[in-house]
C-alpha cells in the first residue's frame, strides 16, 4: 500500500507495536464470497477496488489488551485494513460491503481521489443463524485531504493512539477509536476536536451528530422540491419548514 494516498500517516497516529503488523494483500475475491454482494455490488468491486490490504491485527498477544465475549458479541480480535479506490468507486458502498464481509471488527482506511475516510462498524451475533455476524450502523469519518494539517486533524491523529484508548477488552477498545471519529465529525461542524471517554458526553454527541446529518438531508430534499415547485403558496410553505429544519439544526449542532 502506498504511502502517499494519505493512508500510512493514519496507521501510524494508531501506535501499534510491532508485534501487530501483518502487511498482507487481500484479494477481491474474499469480498465476493463472504460478503453476499449482488451481481451490481460485485462489479462495484472489480472496478472500484484497486488493492487490499490487512496492515495489522489486534488481539491479545499482540496488543496486550483481553479479548471480549457475551451474549451479543465475540471480539477476539480488531483487523486493521487499507483500502485504496479506483476513480469513480462506489466507495460508501465499498466500505459497507467491506466490513460485512470480514467476520472482525475492523478499522478500515480507505482513500481515493477526494481523500481519506476512516470507518468503524461494530458486530454482534446474527439472530438464527449460528455462527454468523452482522453489522450494525457504519460510523466513517467525513472525508479529509491527504495531507492532515489542519488543527482539528492533528489532534484527531494524536487522540487515535492506542495508548489513548480505554483498554479494559477489545470492545471498549474499539468503541474509543468510534468515538474519536465522533468527535472528528462533530469538530468539522463546530470546530472543536473534543476526545472524550465520558459516557453521557458521548451519547449527547452521537444522538446530536445523527439528528443534525439527519436534518441536514431533509433540508437537501426541501431544496429540491422547492425548486421544482410551480405554485407560489407551496413554494412559501417548503420554505417556511427549511426555516424550522435550519432552527432545529443550530439546536442540535449546540449539543456537540
Amino acid at each position: 500500500m502506498t504511502v502517499e494516498n494519505g493512508i500510512q500517516p493514519i496507521f501510524d497516529a494508531l501506535g501499534l507495536p510491532p508485534e501487530a503488523r501483518v502487511d498482507a494483500r487481500v484479494p477481491k475475491k474474499l469480498l465476493v464470497e463472504q460478503g453476499v454482494p449482488t451481481p451490481a455490488d460485485k462489479r462495484a468491486i472489480q472496478e472500484g477496488i484497486d488493492e487490499l490490504q490487512w496492515l495489522a491485527v489486534c488481539k491479545p498477544t499482540t496488543i496486550g489488551v483481553p479479548a471480549f465475549v457475551d451474549d451479543v458479541r465475540e471480539y477476539l480480535e480488531i483487523a486493521v485494513v487499507a483500502c485504496a479506490f479506483r476513480p469513480g468507486a462506489k466507495a460508501a458502498r465499498l466500505i459497507e460491503l467491506i466490513h460485512r464481509a470480514i467476520p472482525y471488527p475492523v478499522m478500515l482506511v480507505t482513500s481515493d481521489d477526494d481523500g481519506v475516510s476512516l470507518s468503524v462498524a461494530h458486530k454482534r451475533h446474527a439472530e438464527n443463524r449460528a455462527g454468523k455476524v452482522v453489522i450494525e450502523r457504519v460510523v466513517l469519518t467525513i472525508v479529509f485531504p491527504p495531507k492532515l494539517e489542519a488543527p482539528e486533524h492533528l489532534r484527531f491523529l494524536e487522540a487515535l493512539s492506542l495508548a489513548r484508548q480505554p483498554r479494559l477488552d477489545l470492545c471498549t477498545l474499539y468503541d474509543g477509536w468510534l468515538t474519536r471519529i465522533e468527535a472528528l465529525n462533530a469538530a468539522r461542524l463546530n470546530g472543536a476536536f473534543l476526545a472524550t471517554d465520558d459516557a453521557a458526553s458521548i451519547v449527547r454527541r452521537r444522538n446530536a451528530l445523527e439528528a443534525y446529518f439527519l436534518l441536514t438531508r431533509e433540508i437537501t430534499g426541501l431544496r429540491v422540491r422547492v425548486a421544482r415547485e410551480k405554485q407560489l403558496n407551496r413554494r412559501v410553505d417548503l420554505n417556511l419548514e427549511i426555516q424550522r429544519r435550519e432552527a432545529e439544526l443550530a439546536a442540535h449542532k449546540e449539543n456537540l
